[in-house]
């Protein structure tokens, strides 16, 4: 599993950002993805997955 924050999320469009914790790298999350809900500045838990243009977040999970 891996860390991260939430950088940015828009519900609307049901998609956003995760910055790993340590890496710094940023990766896409789609709300197919979320097993939580959440928001921006959360701490959260993911796997990555390929997707179609590189690594999404997937099983995320608010901390």
């Amino acid at each position: 599993m891996n860390k991260g924050i939430v950088k940015f999320f828009n519900d609307s469009k049901g998609y956003g950002f995760i910055k790993d914790e340590e890496s710094s790298k940023e990766y896409f999350v789609h709300v197919n993805g979320l097993i939580d809900e959440i928001k921006e500045n959360d701490e959260v838990t993911y796997e990555l997955e390929e997707g179609r243009k590189g690594l999404n977040a997937v099983n995320v999970k608010v901390v």
